[in-house]
């Protein structure tokens, strides 16, 4: 069986590392095509080397840009790819400009396309990923929910043919990752900060990096009283160059992080600040409290439990989260057994095409 396996930005690389490892144990040939989506080192190649990937067997250049000129960039490559290799499937993971690109050029070649992390909705039709979930649903003939939410989510959308329930594979990763990076890593004593003395911000949603967004986010960051360690996206980097704004002295800004410094700065961090989907499960697994800089979530079962709180980019909401931030005395366990990589090996392995 040979399996066409499309990633492109720095969630996807975590996330198919261990789908990676349990294909190869199944003896599943894995072609990995890299669309360039993320074409920063640090948010890229260094996964490769950091989490042991084989290097990707395809590549292409897609880079930054708007969602039409990264898909037309994408879409041919992927395809003749497909046609080339002709794979059993064609699996993406989450909800990227590559996710969507890979689906619609498996879809189009004739390949059944399997899709990591669907049924996700977090209900708001203006987040370009919103779109692109949906689409890839509903291109996709084997959908692996994370959640039972994500399950209903497809169902209540009328999708129920090979919809499975497999867990998270970010926990996979997480589970094998997390204590690698607190041992190796010496980003907290690089920065001279403390375990639990500082937070944590990333930002890089389209719609946090422009204005009034991105000017309240930074005036919330610079109010804190405690250091901010802040690795700054390239788009977040330029758009605070652009739009001028500065930064206060306690706000530690830094460029991309790889991936160990990153999970050892995010679990030891007193709170985290966030508009990343991912980083509020993994904040959920390090049992960090998470603020995020957003007004909904994929990730309700985070909020519900107290652990995740909602506070959209008002100044004012953002620094008074930090205040009121406290460990929930529950932490029940969420998104599976970390086994979600094998299950989605055995499905691939075992499902007949449709």
């Amino acid at each position: 069986m040979k399996i066409l396996s499309v990633v492109g930005n720095r969630p996807q690389f975590i996330k198919s590392a261990p789908v990676s490892v349990a294909l190869k144990e199944h003896g599943v040939e894995e072609v990995l095509l890299h669309t360039g989506q993320h074409y920063d080192r640090e948010l890229s190649e260094v996964f490769f080397v950091e989490l042991r990937l084989d290097s990707p067997a395809r590549r292409l250049e897609a880079g930054s840009g708007t969602h039409a000129e990264q898909l037309a960039r994408m879409l041919p490559g992927i395809e003749e790819a497909a046609r080339e290799e002709k794979p059993d499937w064609v699996l993406v993971y989450g909800d990227t400009n590559s996710t969507l690109a890979g689906a619609l050029a498996g879809a189009k070649a004739g390949f059944p396309v399997a899709h990591v992390e669907a049924g996700l909705r977090s209900f708001d039709l203006t987040m370009p990923e919103e779109l692109n979930r949906m689409v890839v649903d509903r291109l996709s003939t084997l959908l692996f929910a994370p959640t039972k939410i994500a399950a209903t989510n497809l169902q209540r959308e009328g999708i129920v043919d090979g919809v499975r329930i497999v867990g998270d594979v970010m926990l996979d990763a997480n589970l094998r990752l997390a204590p690698i990076a607190r041992e190796r890593s010496q980003a907290l004593a690089e920065l001279g900060i403390d375990p639990g003395g500082y937070f944590l911000a990333t930002v890089h949603r389209e719609a946090n990096v422009r204005e009034p967004a991105l000017g309240n986010i930074v005036q919330a960051l610079n109010t804190l009283e405690q250091p901010v360690v802040f690795p700054l996206h390239p788009r977040t980097a330029a758009a605070i160059e652009e739009q001028g704004h500065r930064l206060g002295g306690q706000v530690r800004p830094r460029p991309p992080l790889g991936y160990l410094d990153f999970a050892a700065l995010a679990s030891q961090a007193r709170a985290i600040l966030t508009d990343s989907g991912g980083l509020q499960k993994e904040a959920y697994w390090y049992e960090v409290p998470c603020i995020t800089l957003r007004e909904n979530t994929e990730w309700v079962e985070t909020v519900e439990t107290g652990w995740n709180r909602l506070v959209g980019t008002d100044p004012d909401r953002i620094v008074g989260a930090t205040r009121e931030t406290r460990v929930p005395q529950e932490h029940p366990p969420l998104y599976g057994d970390g086994r979600a990589a094998d299950s989605i090996a055995d499905l691939i392995c075992t499902i007949d095409r449709q």
